[in-house]
């Protein structure tokens, strides 16, 4: 098992996961972060940190977004690591409760 990071971050993209990692398993996109599973160690510190909920065991994602499983692991192998928690997207607050977001995921040219 690992985990994943889905939906509820894009267009939020806060970073107190990052800074309880012990293992820096988080990579930082445009307007979203993910986890690297082959580094993830499945302690779970990260998931209660995460203010929207987007963090969750690769085996409870929700019905419906499958696939970031697949996009964590690939994306993190594009994105560089994050290993220490920033200021989260201006717009984080007005983003957090919106579902369906994956049309504004942002990715790097």
């Amino acid at each position: 098992m690992t985990f994943v990071v889905t939906e509820a971050c894009i267009r939020c993209k806060y970073t107190d996961c990052v800074s309880v990692c012990p293992v820096d398993c988080f990579h930082e996109g445009p307007n979203f972060l993910v986890i690297d599973p082959d580094v993830c160690i499945d302690c779970a510190v990260c998931v209660p940190e995460c203010p929207v909920g987007a963090i969750v065991a690769d085996t409870d994602v929700p019905t419906g977004q499958e696939r970031f499983v697949e996009m964590n692991a690939r994306y993190a192998a594009q994105w560089p690591v994050i290993s220490q928690a920033r200021e989260p997207l201006p717009d984080a607050e007005q983003w957090a409760t919106v579902s369906g977001k994956l049309d504004h995921l942002s990715e790097p040219a």
